[in-house]
């Protein structure tokens, strides 16, 4: 089998944010000039260039799968042409998501934008724990209103204890409580997202080429062990899920999963419970380690280290792995263990600032757009790593970060369409599809990565979270 991969027309002029994603990747330019787009203008409006980010990330994505498949089949790289409505669909999926026809609940009463003493204060409180953490720190844990079961006297309590207090001494109560809140930060952007790199990715050991056979998909026969939650891990999982691989959830049983999220990002996947304290659960996923080829984990910085997790160790211990990890805040620096949401992310990068409303309330992107580009963005490196293992052999550990995409979209991404010129958002009905699963019947979005023969769909519905073997298919 040749390991040429060529170029299916002549190169043209990339697209910018493509080719930079590209480059950040380890890809050559001349693939990256191979990528088109089929335009949908009025597609994920903002002042920031989220269109554009949006539909490079799911091109690199597209085009790093584009690549895998050619390299095991030995042919020419096939064509890639992604569609901005399918990219605008996806990256709001978990709206479009609707079970028996009911619509899932997106955020929390107690998540959102509060004001504070001297600005604003972004809030968390979607899962239960990160609730009562918020309202420990705040001394509201005993309050009766929010004890009832009325959210709009919960929210008024909590209204009215943050607008006496500072901004930033919120976020560091309530962050020493183990909770979610952060100060949100002015334009221009602020000090948590300048210059965190996009994609960080090193060699991790050594080892043969791992030449994969000829698959009708690019990632047939590949195992990954999925160590994420919500949406960034758990979509690019999703993504690797749709291109073949056999894809496992693992979760500790302690914490729950909204069974919502999973309905939307389950699909193509299975999903176990192991508890890496107890020696038996440890046993099971040390020999799913072993016959592993992708680990991706979503984890704190440092949280896995606690159980001998690190990628140095893993890698010793399954020469040729690839270890993709995902946080908040980026790798280092003094936030770099700070639990972070998407929506955390705009409000202390700068982003809600940019995009506030013209009384100066804060605003948001269109969608969770740090969370589902990363997504992508990590898909494209797993698959790139599976690439250059295939020809040279060795593991792979990479990086990503919410807030290194939050850093690309201020100050990297160049819009090519003003506000001025806005449109009528793209119609999503052609990018959803209804598929039958132990939750019931699900409307759910369809892919936007594409390549010539790449598939529409998943090949499995999600299976109900918890309830697989802790054993490859």
């Amino acid at each position: 089998m040749s390991d040429t991969v060529q170029s299916t027309g002549p190169a043209e002029r990339p697209d910018a944010a493509t080719a930079h994603a590209w480059a950040a990747l380890g890809g050559g330019p001349e693939a990256a000039a191979t990528v088109t787009y089929r335009p949908a203008p009025g597609a994920l409006q903002a002042r920031l260039p989220v269109r554009e980010l949006a539909r490079a990330t799911v091109g690199v994505c597209s085009l790093a799968a584009a690549e895998l498949v050619a390299r095991r089949r030995g042919t020419p790289l096939p064509a890639v042409q992604v569609d901005e409505a399918a990219v605008a669909t996806a990256f709001v999926s978990e709206r479009h998501l609707r079970i028996d026809g009911r619509a899932p609940t997106s955020f929390a009463p107690l998540s959102g934008f509060w004001r504070a003493a001297d600005g604003w204060v972004r809030t968390h409180a979607n899962y239960p724990h990160h609730r009562a953490r918020l309202l420990a720190a705040l001394e509201l844990a005993g309050s009766p209103a929010c004890a009832g079961a009325d959210p709009a006297r919960a929210r008024a309590a909590l209204a009215a204890e943050l607008a006496g207090r500072p901004a930033h001494a919120v976020q560091e109560a309530v962050y020493a409580a183990g909770g979610l809140a952060v100060a949100v930060a002015p334009a221009p952007p602020g000090v948590r997202t300048a210059g965190l790199p996009l994609v960080e990715t090193r060699g991790l050991g050594e080892g043969p080429a791992r030449r994969l056979a000829p698959a009708a998909l690019p990632a047939e026969g590949v195992r990954v062990l999925d160590l994420t939650r919500v949406i960034a891990g758990p979509v690019a999982t999703r993504t690797l899920a749709l291109l073949g691989a056999d894809v496992l959830r693992v979760d500790p049983p302690a914490v729950p999963e909204d069974p919502d999220a999973h309905a939307d990002t389950g699909v193509g996947k299975r999903s176990t419970l192991l508890d890496l304290a107890d020696p038996e659960d440890r046993r099971a996923f040390d020999a799913l380690v072993d016959e592993a080829d992708v680990i991706v984990g979503g984890y704190r910085p440092g949280a896995l280290a606690a159980y001998g997790l690190t990628p140095d160790a893993l890698a010793a211990r399954r020469p040729g792995l690839i270890v993709a990890e995902l946080c908040a805040w980026g790798h280092q620096g003094p936030w770099a263990g700070r639990r972070g949401f998407d929506s955390l992310v705009q409000a202390a990068s700068g982003i809600a600032a940019v995009e506030a409303d013209a009384d100066g309330h804060p605003g948001v992107l269109p969608a969770q757009a740090l969370d589902h580009g990363t997504g992508y963005l990590l898909a494209a490196a797993v698959l790139r790593a599976l690439t250059e293992r295939h020809a040279t052999g060795g593991g792979r550990l990479i990086r990503l970060s919410l807030a290194g995409t939050a850093s690309w979209l201020l100050t990297g991404v160049v819009a090519t369409q003003s506000d001025a010129n806005a449109v009528a958002a793209p119609d999503p009905g052609p990018w959803l599809t209804e598929t039958a699963s132990p939750y019931g019947t699900l409307r759910h979005a369809l892919t936007p990565v594409h390549y010539d023969g790449a598939p529409r769909t998943w090949r499995r519905p999600p299976t109900r979270w918890g309830t697989d073997r802790p054993a490859w298919a």
